[in-house]
């Protein structure tokens, strides 16, 4: 294993010190507990938007806060759900006075610790509210999972909710958007070679090298299937034919297309996945008509992609469109 590290224990401090000195104009960084919020502080009278998770998904969460996204992330240690003495800080930081909502990818740590935080913050008389991201296809139960895992469709959660807390929407309305784009995004991800967790040393699971991983989650967990290695068209089709159809879209329908890199694909192949993903969607008759490509919610240096599909309508396409300013996504 080859990393640019120094001592392993310290690969999450030292990233995120990193970080915080490169885009001090955006955020701070907290490090007893760790977590990150908007350099200005909580914006009075807005929603407060948090989220969090285990590290070595970089950008996400904390490259996600910022103008038009996040008030504040909760970065864990590698693959481990941030902890609530963690979480709860970070939603009092969060706090405008108008309430805070927390978006939880569906792994059980996540989800429990998530949990006890908002506990404790309705205790300090914060109003929160939570809602769940499991936007995986792949499988229903798995590994740090009860149900479908929250993958590379969060972004989409956070960027569009966030530009609703921006519009001044209030906490039961920006929870609403939330859970529409919940309820209308899918993803499906391969992988290609494993990544390797710093403090252990070694990939974290074994592919032959005419092997892949189809539905693979962010951790490493397994997929659906492990099949022979195959053209960028065929492993297209494996992940976008199963997200489309979960999604049931029909013809007329638009969509936001997302391809994500898992941290160790060069973007060149990645637009080659796109351009085959966006022909099969026009071949059902749905419009692209929104698109992001490139490495945001990653697995370490996995070599893989995900494929992520948001069915749209015209409040949700305003707010994907609306500005955002963080370290990871700006327009």
């Amino acid at each position: 294993m080859k990393k640019l590290l120094n001592d392993p224990a310290d690969a999450v401090a030292d990233s995120l010190a990193g970080f915080a000195l490169a885009h001090a104009d955006l955020v701070r960084v907290n490090q007893m507990p760790v977590f990150v919020s908007r350099a200005g502080g909580a914006v009075t009278g807005k929603v407060g938007l948090v989220s969090g998770g285990g590290s070595g998904h970089e950008p996400l969460h904390a490259g996600f806060v910022g103008d038009g996204m996040l008030d504040a992330a909760v970065p864990g240690s590698v693959f481990t759900s941030p902890t609530p003495d963690q979480i709860l800080p970070a939603i009092q930081a969060a706090d405008g006075g108008a309430g805070v909502l927390t978006i939880v990818k569906n792994y059980t740590g996540d989800v429990l610790n998530f949990e006890t935080a908002v506990e404790l913050a309705v205790e300090d008389n914060i109003e929160v509210a939570s809602v769940l991201v499991n936007d995986d296809v792949a499988v229903e139960d798995s590994l740090y999972t009860a149900g479908r895992r929250g993958v590379a469709g969060t972004l989409a959660v956070e960027k569009i909710a966030g530009a609703a807390a921006d519009r001044g929407g209030d906490l039961a309305g920006v929870t609403a958007v939330a859970e529409r784009v919940i309820a209308n995004v899918r993803s499906m991800g391969v992988a290609l070679a494993a990544p390797s967790v710093p403090h252990v040393g070694r990939p974290s699971f074994d592919l032959g090298d005419d092997e892949i991983e189809v539905g693979i989650g962010i951790h490493g967990e397994p997929g659906r299937h492990r099949v022979a290695a195959a053209s960028a068209d065929e492993v297209t089709e494996m992940l976008l034919n199963p997200v489309a159809d979960d999604l049931a879209l029909v013809r007329g329908e638009r969509v936001l297309l997302f391809v994500n890199g898992m941290g160790g694909t060069p973007l060149s192949e990645l637009y080659v996945v796109y351009g085959r993903a966006r022909r099969l969607l026009e071949e059902r008759g749905v419009t692209v008509a929104r698109s992001l490509v490139g490495n945001y919610v990653t697995s370490l240096e996995m070599q893989g992609a995900s494929v992520t599909v948001l069915r749209l309508d015209d409040e949700l396409e305003a707010l994907w469109d609306a500005p955002v300013n963080t370290a990871a996504l700006r327009w």
